[in-house]
């Protein structure tokens, strides 16, 4: 049975120590007067006719859209942050330039808000910059300049555009209310949110990433001082920072609880993640919506450089300059510069500048609530990202959720599934969020389904095993050891000119090896992250290797699921290149993109084998051979029932 309810926040630790707002308002106006207590919140409690406190209404665990919707109605003011940081070296610390949009209660009636806050590089727009060439020889350093693909122009995927995602509105109500006219001296930031969430008794904050806009500082693609920026605005919403209007006097937050909720797509959802690694207080939400947790894993995957899908040739250097916009267009030169070197194009070996740029080194220190979002079929930021990040903050019983959708890049959950998770966290109402299934997944077919956890905790690791095929043609994959007879070894011949789907599409090919599973008698659920382990020799002393998980139809149609890739020479470890010796057969293992996937029945699992992959990898000349021992490699899958789910169709 649902209940109304007009709260006031109670006390809010932070170091400000802000009293919670005590102004009050006819209640008549509003038709409220109750009289309860609800766990961790002050409910009110007053005669009818009597003022009352102001606070947010609670129906059904989801603050109520009590609050004006006029635009004319809110309050807009425009700030500079100051961070302890001074990222462009010119001896004075950066500033985060931010706008601040919340309620006239605030001024008016002490209305106390909790803060919805995005953080962006992209809301000054971008540069046109070109990428670097792909199409070279493995471990050769290539000047940027070729650029057969750049963020300013022709994109090979429009979906997979950043801009988008930070022009859009991220809290899934169909795009940004651009019309809304700025009421301070400057040009709106951005207004994604504000129609969500203002309503509803929050406040918002936009706030341009250092080295774009009208922020001070460098961009330095995921770099610590883009963290400190983003979280000072946290520092000052909680009274731990400063913060400055155009003429130069000092603002407060005095309206605000303290408490932030951050919420962003892509670049916007990655400085949550490194804000909360942070651990800074206040922060008590964050949405990271295809969200990066590693940088490395953005523009490298087991020693091998890889694209982000969509945006072949790109590195931290790239998009560092595709984001600089502040007015001063030389004072972040060297900055740039550096990066070109210390992401080492040439091995793709992790080193400091990644792990300065590892945000699962302190995932640790996270105590903000965490509601993971991606697509299940984003190849910019891909799949790991979410992945890797959710299972560590289970691990260590941080409040999370995450919702998997069968999109690409982008893609919020529903306003109703931010409301219970701000309002549990942010209005800290106790709608018991915490208690729900902690996994929504979009499938196939588009309907929601809710799990209790993610991974599956049903999915077994089941081993599959190659059987050759002849003459060009698909081998067999098969959970049954008896079946791969005697050794025999396979060869790719690389053509970095093919794309891999027409790879998997052909029946037979000298580019390629193809492995495919008996057809399903019934349906079987892939939950989690597939691995391949193989046994391969090579000609030559460098080569990509790439690997494929694909469902063939009953026509024989291959729908590629997900892939990985690795660099031999990082076979002992991403930090490290060692040579390959030619002839010599090494082990390499290796995880592809963690999915969620159901095989329909009648359809058969397969496992492409391929060297260059033409989207995502470096594009040496043709030719090279690689060498599969079968007997000695296998398939690893999580399927929801283990091996007896890949029961073959009589």
């Amino acid at each position: 049975m649902s209940s109304s309810r007009r709260v006031t926040p109670g006390p809010v630790p932070s170091a400000a120590s802000r009293r919670t707002g005590a102004a009050r308002r006819g209640a008549a106006a509003l038709g409220l007067a109750v009289a309860t207590t609800v766990t961790g919140l002050t409910v009110n409690s007053a005669p009818a006719g009597a003022a009352v406190p102001v606070g947010p209404v609670i129906q059904d665990g989801m603050a109520q859209p009590v609050f004006s919707s006029n635009r004319n109605d809110w309050i807009r003011e425009e700030v500079w942050v100051e961070t302890p940081v001074d990222s462009d070296g010119d001896g004075r610390n950066d500033r985060v330039h931010a706008e601040v949009t919340r309620l006239r209660e605030t001024e008016t009636a002490g209305l106390k808000s909790p803060v919805v806050y995005e953080v962006s590089p992209y809301y000054a727009g971008g540069n046109d910059v070109a990428n670097h060439d792909v199409d070279h020889e493995l471990n050769q350093a290539v000047r940027p300049g070729k650029g057969w693909l750049n963020r300013g122009g022709k994109l090979l995927d429009p979906a997979a555009d950043e801009r988008l995602s930070a022009a859009a509105d991220d809290s899934g109500a169909g795009g940004a209310d651009a019309s809304l006219a700025a009421s301070g001296p400057q040009p709106v930031i951005s207004t994604s949110h504000e129609s969500n969430w203002l309503p509803r008794g929050f406040a918002v904050v936009h706030a341009e990433s250092l080295g774009s806009g009208q922020s001070d500082g460098c961009p330095t693609t995921g770099g610590r001082n883009e963290t400190i920026g983003a979280k000072s605005v946290v520092d000052w919403l909680n009274g731990r920072a400063k913060a400055y209007d155009a003429s130069g006097r000092e603002v407060g937050a005095t309206w605000s609880t303290g408490k932030v909720g951050m919420i962003g797509t892509s670049y916007n959802g990655t400085l949550p993640n490194a804000v909360a690694s942070t651990g800074v207080e206040g922060l008590e939400a964050i949405v990271p919506i295809s969200a990066i947790s590693s940088w490395y894993d953005y523009y490298r995957a087991n020693g091998a450089v890889v694209a982000a899908g969509g945006y072949q040739g790109e590195d931290t250097d790239v998009l560092a300059e595709y984001v600089y916009t502040r007015a001063d267009r030389q004072v972040c030169r060297s900055v740039i510069e550096e990066l070109a070197k210390a992401q080492d194009r040439v091995t793709g070996d992790y080193n400091a500048f990644w792990d300065e740029r590892n945000y699962m080194n302190d995932v640790g220190k996270v105590h903000a609530a965490v509601l993971v979002a991606h697509g299940l079929n984003d190849w910019n930021v891909k799949t790991k990202q979410a992945a890797q990040w959710y299972e560590a903050l289970k691990a260590r019983g941080v409040p999370h959720k995450i919702y998997l959708h069968q999109g690409g890049h982008g893609g919020s959950p529903s306003v109703d599934v931010l409301n219970r998770w701000f309002t549990r966290y942010l209005w800290d109402y106790q709608n018991g969020v915490e208690n729900d299934p902690r996994a929504l997944v979009q499938r196939e077919d588009k309907t929601l389904v809710q799990y209790a956890e993610w991974p599956d905790p049903a999915a077994a690791n089941t081993e599959l095993n190659l059987a050759p095929g002849a003459g060009g043609a698909a081998g067999v994959l098969t959970p049954d050891r008896t079946r791969k007879g005697k050794p025999v070894t396979e060869t790719i011949v690389d053509d970095a000119t093919q794309r891999a789907q027409t790879l998997a599409d052909a029946a037979t090919s000298p580019n390629r090896l193809a492995y495919k599973s008996e057809a399903l008698t019934a349906a079987a659920r892939l939950s989690g992250t597939p691995r391949v382990s193989l046994r391969m020799s090579f000609d030559q002393p460098a080569a990509n290797v790439t690997a494929l998980l694909v469902d063939y139809d009953q026509s024989g149609k291959a729908k590629i699921i997900t892939r990985g890739w690795t660099d031999p020479q990082n076979r002992k470890s991403i930090s490290r290149t060692e040579p390959v010796k030619p002839g010599t057969p090494y082990r390499l293992d290796f995880d592809l993109q963690p999915h969620d996937y159901i095989f329909p029945a009648g359809h058969r699992i397969g496992v492409v084998l391929l060297s260059s992959d033409y989207e995502y990898t470096i594009r040496p000349a043709p030719g090279a051979r690689l060498h599969l021992d079968t007997t000695k490699s296998t398939v690893t899958l999580p399927i929801v029932g283990g091996a007896g789910a890949l029961t073959p169709e009589s």
